[in-house]
Protein backbone atom coordinates (compact mmCIF):
# COMPACT_ATOMS: atom_id res chain seq x y z
CA UNK A 1 0.00 0.00 0.00
CA UNK A 2 1.30 3.76 -1.00
CA UNK A 3 2.40 5.92 2.17
CA UNK A 4 0.11 8.84 3.13
CA UNK A 5 1.43 11.31 0.93
CA UNK A 6 -0.74 13.86 1.07
CA UNK A 7 0.49 17.18 -0.42
CA UNK A 8 3.46 15.39 -1.67
CA UNK A 9 4.94 16.17 -4.83
CA UNK A 10 7.00 13.06 -5.60
CA UNK A 11 7.48 10.18 -3.23
CA UNK A 12 10.43 8.33 -4.81
CA UNK A 13 13.65 11.22 -4.67
CA UNK A 14 17.16 9.82 -5.91
CA UNK A 15 19.77 11.05 -4.15
CA UNK A 16 23.73 11.58 -5.46
CA UNK A 17 26.91 12.23 -3.64
CA UNK A 18 29.95 14.14 -5.27
CA UNK A 19 33.38 14.40 -4.69
CA UNK A 20 32.71 18.13 -5.68
CA UNK A 21 29.36 19.28 -4.22
CA UNK A 22 29.19 22.51 -4.89
CA UNK A 23 30.41 22.39 -8.38
CA UNK A 24 28.20 19.60 -9.06
CA UNK A 25 25.13 21.71 -7.79
CA UNK A 26 26.20 24.38 -10.33
CA UNK A 27 26.87 22.40 -13.38
CA UNK A 28 23.34 20.47 -12.62
CA UNK A 29 21.95 23.67 -12.79
CA UNK A 30 23.54 24.82 -15.88
CA UNK A 31 23.33 21.97 -17.85
CA UNK A 32 19.98 20.18 -17.19
CA UNK A 33 17.96 22.81 -15.60
CA UNK A 34 17.59 22.06 -12.28
CA UNK A 35 16.84 24.90 -9.60
CA UNK A 36 17.93 24.99 -6.01
CA UNK A 37 15.61 24.11 -3.53
CA UNK A 38 17.35 24.29 -0.67
CA UNK A 39 21.12 24.07 -0.63
CA UNK A 40 22.95 23.27 3.29
CA UNK A 41 26.46 23.87 3.22
CA UNK A 42 29.08 21.88 5.11
CA UNK A 43 31.96 23.72 7.47
CA UNK A 44 34.61 22.47 5.10
CA UNK A 45 33.14 24.04 1.88
CA UNK A 46 30.99 21.43 0.08
CA UNK A 47 27.44 20.64 1.05
CA UNK A 48 25.82 18.40 3.80
CA UNK A 49 22.91 18.70 1.65
CA UNK A 50 20.92 20.39 -0.93
CA UNK A 51 17.54 19.27 -2.48
CA UNK A 52 17.05 20.65 -6.47
CA UNK A 53 14.50 20.42 -8.15
CA UNK A 54 13.14 19.95 -11.94
CA UNK A 55 9.36 20.24 -12.54
CA UNK A 56 7.35 18.43 -9.97
CA UNK A 57 10.78 16.42 -9.36
CA UNK A 58 13.67 16.58 -7.02
CA UNK A 59 16.84 15.17 -6.45
CA UNK A 60 19.03 15.06 -3.08
CA UNK A 61 22.58 15.94 -3.48
CA UNK A 62 25.93 16.38 -1.29
CA UNK A 63 29.53 16.17 -0.96
CA UNK A 64 31.38 13.20 -0.43
CA UNK A 65 32.15 12.63 2.58
CA UNK A 66 33.40 10.24 5.48
CA UNK A 67 31.06 9.06 7.66
CA UNK A 68 28.18 6.87 8.13
CA UNK A 69 26.21 6.90 5.48
CA UNK A 70 29.23 7.44 3.54
CA UNK A 71 29.85 3.49 3.69
CA UNK A 72 26.88 2.81 1.79
CA UNK A 73 26.98 5.70 -1.09
CA UNK A 74 29.65 7.39 -2.17
CA UNK A 75 30.49 9.09 -5.70
CA UNK A 76 31.82 7.51 -8.92
CA UNK A 77 34.63 5.65 -8.97
CA UNK A 78 35.37 7.41 -11.99
CA UNK A 79 33.96 9.22 -14.63
CA UNK A 80 33.16 6.36 -16.75
CA UNK A 81 32.34 3.68 -14.37
CA UNK A 82 29.54 1.67 -15.06
CA UNK A 83 26.57 2.57 -13.04
CA UNK A 84 23.88 0.89 -10.84
CA UNK A 85 21.09 3.64 -11.20
CA UNK A 86 20.41 5.84 -13.36
CA UNK A 87 17.52 8.80 -13.48
CA UNK A 88 15.18 9.45 -15.61
CA UNK A 89 13.85 12.92 -16.53
CA UNK A 90 11.09 13.80 -18.38
CA UNK A 91 11.82 17.02 -20.53
CA UNK A 92 9.02 18.44 -23.20
CA UNK A 93 11.87 18.94 -25.60
CA UNK A 94 14.54 16.33 -25.98
CA UNK A 95 16.39 17.90 -28.73
CA UNK A 96 16.86 21.59 -26.74
CA UNK A 97 17.68 19.74 -23.49
CA UNK A 98 19.99 17.86 -25.12
CA UNK A 99 21.84 20.90 -26.91
CA UNK A 100 21.70 22.59 -23.05
CA UNK A 101 23.72 19.88 -21.55
CA UNK A 102 26.15 19.26 -24.18
CA UNK A 103 26.87 22.82 -24.04
CA UNK A 104 27.56 22.77 -20.10
CA UNK A 105 30.12 19.45 -21.10
CA UNK A 106 27.78 16.94 -20.53
CA UNK A 107 28.98 13.45 -22.16
CA UNK A 108 26.57 12.19 -24.40
CA UNK A 109 26.59 8.11 -24.72
CA UNK A 110 23.18 7.56 -26.38
CA UNK A 111 22.16 10.28 -29.03
CA UNK A 112 18.62 11.81 -29.07
CA UNK A 113 16.36 9.26 -30.86
CA UNK A 114 12.68 7.95 -30.82
CA UNK A 115 11.92 5.10 -29.16
CA UNK A 116 9.48 2.33 -30.14
CA UNK A 117 7.57 2.42 -26.91
CA UNK A 118 6.62 6.34 -27.84
CA UNK A 119 8.46 9.38 -27.29
CA UNK A 120 12.58 10.40 -27.38
CA UNK A 121 15.01 10.13 -25.17
CA UNK A 122 19.16 10.97 -24.31
CA UNK A 123 21.50 9.93 -22.63
CA UNK A 124 24.03 11.38 -20.86
CA UNK A 125 27.24 11.63 -18.13
CA UNK A 126 27.40 14.00 -15.70
CA UNK A 127 30.69 16.11 -14.86
CA UNK A 128 31.89 13.08 -12.13
CA UNK A 129 30.16 10.02 -13.79
CA UNK A 130 26.90 9.84 -13.07
CA UNK A 131 24.35 8.27 -16.01
CA UNK A 132 20.74 10.26 -16.45
CA UNK A 133 18.17 9.83 -19.35
CA UNK A 134 16.07 12.66 -20.51
CA UNK A 135 13.07 11.87 -22.56
CA UNK A 136 9.79 12.87 -23.97
CA UNK A 137 7.92 9.89 -22.94
CA UNK A 138 5.72 10.09 -20.08
CA UNK A 139 5.25 6.77 -18.48
CA UNK A 140 2.26 8.55 -16.16
CA UNK A 141 0.27 9.09 -19.22
CA UNK A 142 0.62 5.14 -20.42
CA UNK A 143 -2.76 3.26 -19.78
CA UNK A 144 -1.82 0.28 -18.38
CA UNK A 145 -3.27 -3.43 -19.54
CA UNK A 146 -5.45 -5.23 -17.07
Amino acid sequence: MPANTKDTTATIIPALRYRDGPAALEWLRKAFGFEEHLVVPDDHGGIAHAQLVFGNGMIMMGSAREDEYDTLQGPMESATGRVTQSAYVIVDDVDAHHNRAVAAGATVVVAPKDQDHGGRLYTCRDLEGHIWNFGSYDPWETVQAQ
